[in-house]
């Protein structure tokens, strides 16, 4: 099974230009609707990827604010490329007790986004 978090925001092509700048995904899907706005778009990191689309009227699957981890490798260095680029850090880089190194961003729309060494589901 593969998990896909899926968000809605209120200004997807901000959102998408965040995640890419300043937290290092690529998209690999915009889909538009006719007058431009996007209706899905899927970006990706490593071996994972998140899926967006815009906030609708009476969506049910509208997320609110949401809370995301991903699994990197150089925590530092994506530290520094979110910084570097503006983003909000909201909790610095840290050595956890169970063996991670890790810190956290918040984009425009108040999900809180966590990057670090911790995989989960794998032996430790």
């Amino acid at each position: 099974m593969s998990v896909y978090p899926t968000l809605r925001y209120q200004d997807p092509d901000k959102a998408i230009a965040y995640l890419r700048d300043a937290l290092g995904f690529t998209v690999a899907a915009a889909h538009r609707d006719d007058a431009g706005t996007v209706q899905h778009a899927e970006l990706v990191q490593g071996g994972g990827a998140v899926l967006l689309g815009p906030v609708r009227e009476g969506d049910r699957f509208a997320t609110g604010r949401a809370v995301i981890y991903v699994a990197v490798d150089d925590p530092d260095a994506h530290h520094d490329r979110a910084v570097a680029a503006g983003a909000t850090i909201i909790h610095g880089l840290t050595d956890q007790d169970y063996g991670s190194r890790e810190y956290a961003a918040v984009d425009d729309e108040d999900n809180i986004w966590s990057f670090g060494t911790y995989r989960p589901g794998t032996a430790s």
